[in-house]
């Protein structure tokens, strides 16, 4: 592709029914868009994954209930847009699909992990096929394709989060067409054997991001519900404002500490290609949104604050371990072998202290594991707070102003040095809103 290539990724609430569709289109039409992204109609995964459990525990009734609602839904936006027959028929062969997945589900009593991320891909193929007719009547005279993201997004087995393999996906797009507009599905690809995989929750963000890599785009755009990135989120705190320009390396510590506009792994394929990436709001598509680049103008010490919820701590000890070796190497391995991320550690001499999502407690295999280590301590119901900025360990009295925040609130642990970017600090839940807000008044709003 020689032209200028811009890749449009839209989310679940700008499927969410005709008119968010046909919004989303417009605004492909007004961008040149070269490749559409679509994620599934908002709410639709979710019950996608209710599905899958209740065919699997027979509850026939209930699960029957909820494919009828999903089919209902999507013949209803079909038969808005399109008689093509083509098109129907191919959303009529994703629905055959999902019956016989739910019999086979019911059958067995079970759902592997290839067969639910099977069912999960659903959504985004069922809602694609809707917006590439949407599209079409926007775009008359331009040939629209509903490409198939299985075919492009190449990946390993790893079902529930595949992990993508780049150079596969860059040979795939170099067989698409500059002259076409293609209309695909986030979130899905396959592996080598053509088994369907998913790239994990929010993963839509991902892939449009791998195909931008892949065609080596001049520009990803990420379009939502909301205006852009917010200094913090506007839940937490009523004073946010939208920050218009941003460094990659800020975006992704903002997406990897729970900034939730972001999927945490977007920035990563845009940062090796050197792609600006434009988040926006299809609801005000005018609005000036965030530039996400390399070079920025200005770069404050705080640029945002972020909050991690459903955090736990782990603390690892083991006095065997008092001048000896391997202790780290040996933790650090099991988390790697369960392919568990850590956000925050801490360590003295004996033990080790990891942050880490509350759900981690659930893989009894990997508790097990670790407990082979050293005596475990949990502590839950924990938020990560982080401060995104720049050149973070080198600001003077940003400590004396942290602590003078939060001096009425607990602080049990604090990570900082290991980036520029982020100062991370470990509070209670119930803390948490309150924290927020006391950092925002004291390093965003007093420095404006």
């Amino acid at each position: 592709m020689n032209k200028t290539i811009i890749v449009s990724k839209f989310g679940g609430t700008s499927m969410g029914d005709l008119k968010s569709m046909e919004r989303s289109a417009s605004i492909c039409v007004e961008r040149k868009s070269s490749v559409v992204v679509v994620s599934a109609t908002s709410g639709t995964t979710d019950m996608l994954s209710q599905i899958a459990k209740l065919a699997s525990s027979e509850n026939i009734e209930q699960c029957e209930k909820l494919v009828l609602s999903i089919k209902e839904r999507h013949q209803n936006l079909m038969s808005q847009v399109s008689k093509n027959n083509e098109a129907i028929d191919v959303l009529n062969n994703c629905f055959t699909e999902l019956d016989l997945l739910v019999h086979n589900i019911s059958l067995l009593k079970e759902i592997t992990p290839k067969a639910h991320d099977h069912i999960l891909s659903l959504g985004e193929r069922i809602s694609s096929v809707i917006f590439k007719e949407v599209l079409k009547n926007k775009l008359p005279n331009k040939k629209i394709i509903l490409l198939d993201a299985r075919t492009i997004i190449k990946t390993d087995s790893h079902f529930g989060k595949a992990t993508p393999l780049i150079s596969e996906i860059a040979l795939a797009c170099e067989k698409l067409n500059p002259d076409f507009v293609y209309v695909t599905q986030g979130f899905i690809g396959a592996d080598v054997d053509g088994n369907t995989t998913v790239l994990g929750r929010g993963g839509s963000d991902y892939s449009a991001a791998l195909f931008a890599e892949g065609l080596n785009a001049d520009v990803l755009e990420i379009w939502t519900d909301v205006a852009g990135i917010a200094t913090t989120d506007p839940r937490l705190c009523s004073n946010t404002k939208i920050i218009h320009e941003i460094s990659y390396a800020e975006a992704g510590e903002m997406a990897q500490y729970g900034a939730k506009i972001l999927h945490p792994s977007t920035i990563a394929p845009a940062v090796r290609k050197s792609i600006p990436v434009f988040v926006g709001s299809t609801f005000d598509k005018d609005l000036p949104g965030t530039w996400i680049k390399n070079d920025v103008e200005k770069k404050p010490a705080v640029r945002a604050i972020t909050k991690r919820s459903l955090q736990t701590l782990l603390t690892i000890t083991n006095p065997d371990m008092l001048n000896a070796y391997g202790f780290m190497g040996e933790i650090f391995s099991m988390f790697g072998k369960h392919r568990i991320s850590v956000d925050c550690i801490t360590t003295s001499e004996i033990s080790i202290a990891v942050t880490v999502d509350h759900i981690t407690l659930n893989n009894q295999k990997f508790m097990k594991d670790l407990e082979s280590v050293g005596k475990i301590d949990v502590e839950d119901n924990y938020s990560l707070i982080s401060l995104i900025g720049n050149n973070l360990f080198s600001q003077k009295s940003l400590a004396k102003k942290i602590f003078s925040s939060l001096e009425e609130s607990p602080i049990r642990m604090m990570s900082l040095g290991a980036s520029p970017y982020n100062f991370n600090i470990l509070v209670k839940e119930e803390d948490s809103k309150s924290c927020v807000q006391k950092l925002h008044k004291s390093l965003i709003e007093s420095e404006e």
